[in-house]
């Protein structure tokens, strides 16, 4: 399983165990991903560990100093 951390900047937006769609961004030298609806957004991910799945599963939600952020879970394996 491959896990992806997304920024969120309000809390109440998801909920862990939720399934989750996420839309593909494309930068000159990144991708970054967006929760549908523009709930959350990842860092920018370079081309060689570009995320092939569309949907996931919120596994954790953590606030802290620096806002909300949320773990996602996707099923493809996980790249280092």
């Amino acid at each position: 399983m491959r896990r992806m951390e997304f920024k969120m900047e309000r809390p109440g937006l998801l909920e862990i165990g939720q399934e989750i769609s996420v839309t593909e961004g494309l930068l000159p030298s990144n991708y970054y991903y967006t929760i549908d609806p523009a709930l959350a957004m990842s860092a920018n991910i370079p081309f060689p560990k570009r995320l092939m799945s569309r949907k996931g599963v919120v596994t954790d939600i953590v606030e802290n100093d620096r806002g909300f952020y949320v773990t996602a879970e996707f099923d493809e394996p996980d790249i280092k």
